[in-house]
């Protein structure tokens, strides 16, 4: 295990984390989040001892690995196989099964073994980097973005492979689906500090808003407190009588913490603008063949008819046709065979990976807004701009300093300048961040008008797919159904229909429907009964807190009107009310917290059984 004290990272003015500490202890999965250029990967370059701490220490035990994937090719060997064997371990040099074994499941053929590194495309080089991390067997395994080059079956393998791994294990990922399958515990970097749950994603964040919102409330509830105290002793500073109640006040504000206001975060949140569309089909395909060259065609007769406000995505291996097959049907090339015929009222945006190096590097963020329409006027570029978080100054940056993310967002901006109503979407989760996922997802589920997306994201596929167009076994064929559909009744590779990932397994022991129901309705039933006491109690409180504000209120005017006309006796009277009730307020609010606190850590664990279930089911 390795532990990590008081690490505080600075880039100028700009604080990443501030005496974060935590552990990742002996055989836990770490998934580790945040949003994009908060830290997330300077942390792992520290832990592999590339970036120097500005204060604080990484505690990593004597002769303890860490391993990851390299993202620059660096191969010295004849072929695939060779090179990956370098990475075995010094006392099993010559296990060639174990690396064979790895490249397989990553992608690499038989016959591709034998063949030189160099000639692979860069994300096959990438891809053996990653067998080579994996081959190495390191104590602790650093994992970056691990799913990016890879198709859905390597995907798939690769979660397997790791939810045997017997070590250590840390990953950055976008994609939610892989990480909650896969991770024990989630490690969040929110705000400059850590804070490590085990559990899901969706437990963690859920875990972040009800903090700040009682942190919010508290820090309300205080400055308001502090403002009647303040009240008090501006007004009856002079009052002899008053003295000792206001020097009472006095130290009671002195003691009292000040609590920050936090900061708006601002998340990626937009709007797909849809052309009304009249009718019920988009486009009807007729035998599509297509092929570069006289080589094998990538597709043969594909026949598809597409309905207004449909949800199809494309999926299957890399190299298949996916990416070719959307390019077809944004009109860049023509098929050899065969015929694709339009509505002619269809308005198309196109988001292609490769179109990023389209972009112009030498004009800014705006101007390529601008320039994506010809009666795009400047306001509405920059509110486009505002909503792809590069707003004020950032929408002013050239688009040469950017990051592959940004320019991921650039090109969804560009969709954003025109109405349309047929959406083709090349793989458009690729450097987003987890945020930023779920705001383009949410923004395609809101998009009135068609999607066709090719993705590999298995959490964009269980919520948007409702058809598939499904590459696989060397054919392609239109799936009638959704993702789970096709899970349970084709499956990929070498999983048995209905065999799903680990994360989408079958019942557990092989359960019925009526017995996942019966242990569902179970798990319900045993949190009901520990949580719903405490829900009463919660409520209880928070009526009690209520009703003391109201009567705190009534006591201040009171309090006014009886200085007004320098009644002491009624001030004196006032006064010990409005202080017991202050002080029953802040003891109830206290209270609260802690059932409210209670309340979360005693529902964790029947909804984690609850997904777990589901997610089995």
């Amino acid at each position: 295990m390795i532990s990590v004290d008081n690490l505080t990272k600075s880039y100028g003015a700009r604080t990443l984390f501030e005496e974060i500490s935590f552990k990742v202890n002996a055989r836990e999965r770490v998934g580790l989040v945040a949003r994009n250029g908060h830290g997330k990967t300077t942390l792992f370059q520290m832990i592999l001892g590339r970036v120097a701490a500005d204060s604080g220490r990484i505690n990593i035990p004597k002769n303890y690995r860490i391993g990851h994937v390299a993202q620059k090719p660096a191969f010295s060997e004849k072929d695939i196989l060779a090179e990956a064997m370098r990475a075995l371990p010094p006392n099993e040099a010559d296990h060639h099964w174990k690396a064979e074994r790895i490249l397989a499941g990553l992608g690499f053929s038989q016959e591709e073994l034998s063949r030189p590194p160099a000639h692979f495309s860069g994300g096959f080089q990438v891809r053996l980097n990653l067998a080579k991390a994996l081959i190495a067997d390191p104590d602790l395994l650093l994992l970056d973005e691990p799913t990016n080059y890879l198709d859905i079956e390597a995907i798939r393998w690769i979660e397997r492979f790791l939810l045997n791994w017997p070590h250590e294990l840390m990953v950055i990922t976008h994609d939610r689906s892989f990480m909650d399958r896969l991770a024990t515990h989630i490690l969040g970097i929110h705000r400059g500090k850590v804070k490590k749950i085990a559990g899901s994603t969706e437990r963690y964040y859920t875990r972040i808003a009800q903090e700040e919102e009682i942190y919010e409330k508290t820090r309300r509830n205080t400055e308001k407190r502090q403002k009647e105290i303040k009240l008090f002793i501006s007004r009856f500073r002079a009052k002899a009588r008053l003295a000792n109640l206001v020097q009472s006040r006095i130290k009671t504000l002195a003691k009292m913490e000040r609590k920050e206001k936090l900061q708006k975060i601002t998340s990626l949140a937009f709007f797909i603008p849809s052309l009304p569309h009249r009718g019920r089909h988009i486009c009807t395909a007729e035998g599509l063949t297509f092929g570069y060259g006289t080589t094998q065609p990538l597709f043969e007769d594909l026949s598809f008819t597409l309905n207004a406000g449909e949800r199809i995505c494309i999926c299957g291996p890399n190299g298949k046709g996916k990416s070719t097959l959307l390019k077809l049907m944004a009109g860049g090339v023509m098929p050899q065979k065969g015929a694709l015929r339009y509505n002619p009222n269809i308005a198309t945006g196109y988001f292609e990976q490769t179109h990023i190096s389209s972009l112009n590097e030498s004009r800014t963020i705006e101007d390529e807004i601008l320039m994506a329409h010809p009666d795009m006027d400047r306001g509405r570029a920059r509110s486009i701009c505002g909503m792809m978080l590069f707003s004020g100054d950032l929408a002013l940056k050239k688009i040469a300093v950017l990051s592959g993310g940004e320019k991921s967002r650039v090109m969804l901006g560009k969709i954003l300048a025109t109405p349309v109503n047929l959406l083709l979407l090349d793989e458009p989760t690729n450097h987003l961040d987890m945020d930023a996922c779920d705001a383009l997802l949410a923004a395609l589920d809101n998009f009135d008008g068609t999607i066709v997306m090719a993705t590999h994201n298995e959490f964009f596929l269980h919520a948007l797919a409702q058809r598939l167009i499904v590459f696989q076994n060397k054919g392609v064929a239109m799936f009638e159904g959704g993702y789970a559909d096709f899970l349970e009744r084709v499956g990929w590779g070498d999983e048995a229909p209905g065999k799903r990932s680990p994360g989408h397994a079958a019942a557990p022991g092989g359960l019925s429907k009526k017995e996942l129901r019966k242990k569902r309705s179970a798990i319900i039933s045993a949190r009901a009964r520990t949580v719903k006491p405490l829900e009463r109690q919660m409520g209880r409180l928070e009526a009690v807190i209520a009703d003391d504000e109201k009567k705190l209120a009534a006591h201040q005017k009171a309090m006014v009107e009886a200085a007004g006309k320098s009644d002491s006796e009624r001030m004196a009277t006032l006064a010990k009310a409005i202080n017991a009730l202050e002080d029953r307020i802040e003891t109830t609010f206290d209270q609260l917290v802690g059932v409210t606190t209670e309340h979360d850590l005693s529902k964790a664990p029947f909804d984690e059984q609850l997904a777990a279930l589901e997610g089995e089911a």
